[in-house]
This record gives C-alpha cells, structure tokens and sequence, in this order.
C-alpha cells in the first residue's frame, strides 16, 4: 500500500487551556481534567492497531502520547517539530491582553496573517511549513501502516487546512478539542486527505463532556 492512515490528537486540557492564557511552547503540565481525557483516550485506542506513535516533547502532549503507548503497546518517539506554533512574547498573555497592549498586532492576528509572527515567535506561514515537512517525513516512513501524532491545536489546524486544502487565512469552522481522534491519509502523490474529525466520543462514555477547552 502507497498510503500512510495518521491518528492525529490534541492534548488533554490544562488550566492555560481554562485560564485562555497561550501556551506556545512554554511547558504546562496536564491538569487533572486533561489527565482523566488522555487516559479515556488511551483506553479508547488501546486495540488500534498502531506502528508507532509520535510526540511533541512538551509535556502536556508527550503526557498523552505515553497514556496512549502504555495502553496500546506501540512504540513512542518524541519529535520536537511536533511543538505548538511559538507565540514568543505573547506566552501567558491571553488575547484580550494583546488587544489592549499593541491593537495592530491583534488585529493581524485576528486576520490570520500569514506573515505576521509574535516578538520572538512564529509565522503561520512558517508553522504551516513545519507541520507539513514533518508529517511528510514521518507518514513516508509508514506507507502501509497507521502511525499516532500527538501534538497541540495550532499543529492539528495545519494539517486540517493541508488536507481540506484550505488557505491560512480560511476562517476556521472546525473544532480542536482536547483529545479529539482526527484522521487523515497521507500519500506520496497527493499529500494529506481529510478522513474523519473531531472524535470525541471517549469524553462522553461516563457521561462527562470534557470536550472543550
């Protein structure tokens, strides 16, 4: 088979994810919420069958990633360019802060300017570049096989808009929720294709939505 199946899954919450604080690459923990998501997750795709899984080295992705390799018995590596987008001086802020301090910047934020990075942090142009690259290479290593990636909202959104061929600035109407089970189709040929998104069904087995956030 010419084609690599991908499981891609947001981490579980944690209280930048309740405070609306942006994390970027700074390194919070899961919280308890987020720890009980990645467990139900992991239970959830204990039998799938995976070749391996594939983390972010921040803790709250590289946390689930080693629930879900706990339960499901594949291997797990960690791949920092599975990291969330760099928002450099922004991390800790929330978005309403920025509004008040530097409204231009907000505003090319809010706009989704591809161009258009945080001091010291990333494009969305340079983050959609590095999603891509990475995935490419890892999926290439799979052909005929289904690999795990673990990572963070900004790094799902990319490879969302990669496979729906949508633009950066395309207004998003998809959800990234914690822990959601994404999947995709990677190719030689045609790259990524969108399978089935949003998953959140192990969230609601005991009767609890932790689906947000």
């Amino acid at each position: 088979m010419h084609s690599t199946q991908i499981i891609a899954i947001r981490h579980g919450e944690t209280d930048w994810n309740l405070a609306a604080r942006i994390q970027g690459h700074t390194d919070i923990p899961l919280n308890a919420t987020g720890e009980r998501q990645a467990q139900r997750l992991a239970q959830a795709l204990a039998d799938t069958p995976l070749a391996h899984i594939y983390s972010s080295d921040l803790q709250r992705a590289l946390h689930t990633a080693q629930a879900l390799a706990q339960a499901n018995g594949a291997p797990l590596s960690i791949h920092a360019a599975l990291r969330e987008r760099s928002f450099g001086d922004y991390e800790g802020a929330r978005f309403t802060e920025i509004e008040a301090s530097d409204p231009p910047s907000a505003l090319r934020w809010r706009k989704r300017d591809p161009v258009f990075a945080p001091p010291q942090g990333e494009s969305l142009q340079a983050l959609q570049a590095r999603v891509a690259q990475v995935v490419a290479e890892l999926a290439a290593q799979h052909l005929g096989q289904q690999i795990a990636l673990v990572a963070h909202g900004g790094v799902l959104d990319s490879l969302y808009r990669l496979a729906t061929r949508q633009g950066i600035q395309a207004p998003r109407t998809w959800e990234l929720a914690n822990t959601s089970v994404n999947r995709l189709l990677w190719t030689p040929d045609t790259g990524l294709t969108l399978v089935g998104w949003g998953d959140t069904s192990h969230l609601q087995t005991q009767g609890l939505d932790e689906a947000t956030h």
